[in-house]
């Protein structure tokens, strides 16, 4: 485990890009660095396992992470995909129940481990601490709702129009979603909740209305006004 006076400067650092959590107290973050550990996972590697104990929950230091859950048929259906400065492993600590979902690193990631008994002391203990958590539970909830309106009320080129929207970046004057190793046909299908050959038929779909370009190594958003019209349908 790292010393606790090394943790304290990169966690209060880590801390503040969290939402909610950027003004807790400075005696809290120093209880929560005494008892943290940072923990390195490499590209492909399983954090914790759909049914596992919540023993701990974790802060994103740096990468990606995804979380999914899977069915009796091998089908894969994403929970969360999250960055640096997003927790994981909250729900199920604080519902007492096992983590609902497998966890694995995108992409080589740091994260830091507090353990679950900690945190429901300390937020027994601080009520800005409690709150904290509250309002993040509450971001979650109403990520789920959002989740649960896309699968069963948009259609998949909708998603997929409003997920290329979400991740494009500005590259020598054009919109264009870098796709880095992991983002692989079959990882997009799991992050829109469908299948590889249904993914595919709506990038061609897409791309016959001249809406976008698939590249090998990137896709260009062509249209992105109409692009953004298709994410609504």
């Amino acid at each position: 485990m790292t010393q606790p006076d090394k943790n304290l400067p990169r966690l209060k650092t880590l801390l503040a890009k969290v939402r909610h959590f950027d003004g807790i107290q400075p005696e809290v973050q120093e209880r929560l660095a005494e008892s943290a550990a940072l923990r390195r996972f490499n590209a492909g590697q399983v954090i914790y396992l759909e049914g596992e104990p919540a023993e701990s929950i974790f802060i994103i230091e740096s990468g990606w992470i995804k979380a999914t859950r899977i069915s009796h048929d091998g089908r894969e259906q994403a929970l969360l995909f999250l960055r640096t400065g997003e927790i994981f492993g909250d729900v199920a600590v604080f519902s007492r129940a096992p983590y609902p979902g497998t966890v694995t690193a995108l992409e080589d990631v740091e994260v830091w481990m507090i353990p679950a008994e900690t945190l429901l002391q300390l937020t027994e203990q601080y009520s800005d601490l409690a709150m904290a958590v509250i309002r993040h539970l509450g971001d979650r909830v109403l990520y789920y709702v959002d989740m649960i309106d896309d699968l069963s009320l948009c259609s998949v080129e909708a998603r997929l129009a409003r997920t290329l929207l979400k991740h494009a970046k500005v590259i020598e004057g054009r919109l264009i979603v870098p796709r880095e190793t992991w983002t692989t046909f079959d990882e997009m299908a799991v992050r829109l909740g469908t299948v590889r050959d249904v993914l595919s038929r709506a990038l061609h779909t897409l791309e016959n209305e001249g809406l976008l370009k698939v590249e090998r190594r990137k896709i260009i958003l062509l249209d992105p006004k109409r692009l953004e019209e298709r994410s609504r349908v």
